[in-house]
């Protein structure tokens, strides 16, 4: 990166006639870095970085989609990761299972709902999908975001988080599910009549490390009249028939 002061310069000798050799001479800077001045692609990567500087909610109060954030918060809280790149610009990862291409597709319209203003783009791993997106306000709208995993550090949400909490549970529960929860059938095996009968009924299953982000789960269970129970000290289960559908209302089966 050149100082501000160069480029000008440079700029000025270029429009006085010097060629992009001489001008690069003048100002100790390489033919190609003149000639991306002179065209105007430095103009326009200067652009971009305002653009992306001022798409902030947080900071420069842009209006967010709050039911796409609360989504994807839910599937922040699971599967995703935030890492600082090149030029202080960081990525938000979202890691998918090729098996639910749907969830795939979901993930990418969050992201895009949440941050319009940066592209997402997609890559292949072995057995999932790693859906992402560039900016340097990610940490601003997940202030969750810091080194080691999350089950090693308090996961507390804030004020204007909560609030989006609280009115959008289905969405936060539905992220949820899609990251670390699974609806699926559960067999259990019951003595009648002096014979053992197989009994076949769905459930929902939200399994995670974070004491935290149990609780926040349910928290939205709670907000959304859904009975649940902590089946294990990492799990929670949705079992009885009137829970689970309403359950289904909000998140339904991968796919």
């Amino acid at each position: 990166m050149h100082p501000r002061e160069t480029v000008d310069r440079a700029l000025r000798l270029s429009g006085l006639g010097y060629s992009d050799r001489q001008v690069a001479a003048l100002c100790g800077v390489t033919t190609g870095a003149v000639r991306k001045w002179r065209t105007g692609l430095r103009r326009v990567k200067e652009d971009e970085d305002r653009r992306l500087n001022s798409s902030c909610p947080r900071c420069h109060g842009r209006p967010l989609d709050e039911r796409a954030y609360a989504y994807l918060l839910g599937l922040y809280l699971g599967d995703g990761h935030i890492a600082l790149g090149p030029r202080q610009v960081y990525r938000l990862s979202l890691y998918c299972g090729d098996t639910w291409p749907g969830l795939i597709e979901a993930a990418a319209q969050a992201l895009s709902g949440v941050m319009p203003t940066s592209s997402v783009s997609r890559r292949r791993h072995t057995g999932c999908t790693e859906v992402k997106s560039y900016s340097k306000h990610w940490p601003c709208l997940f202030p969750q975001h810091g080194p080691g995993k999350k089950h090693e550090r308090a996961i507390v949400l804030a004020d204007w988080q909560e609030a989006i909490a609280a009115e959008h549970p289905g969405p936060l529960v539905r992220g949820l599910m899609h990251s670390d929860g699974y609806r699926g059938a559960n067999r259990v095996r019951r003595p009648v009549g002096g014979e053992d009968k197989w009994y076949e009924y769905p459930r929902y299953l939200f399994k995670n490390e974070s004491a935290d982000i149990l609780r926040l789960c349910g928290d939205a269970l709670d907000r959304l009249g859904v009975d649940w129970r902590r089946n294990k000290r990492n799990e929670i289960s949705v079992a009885r028939r009137a829970a689970v559908a309403r359950l289904d209302e909000f998140v339904g089966p991968k796919y």
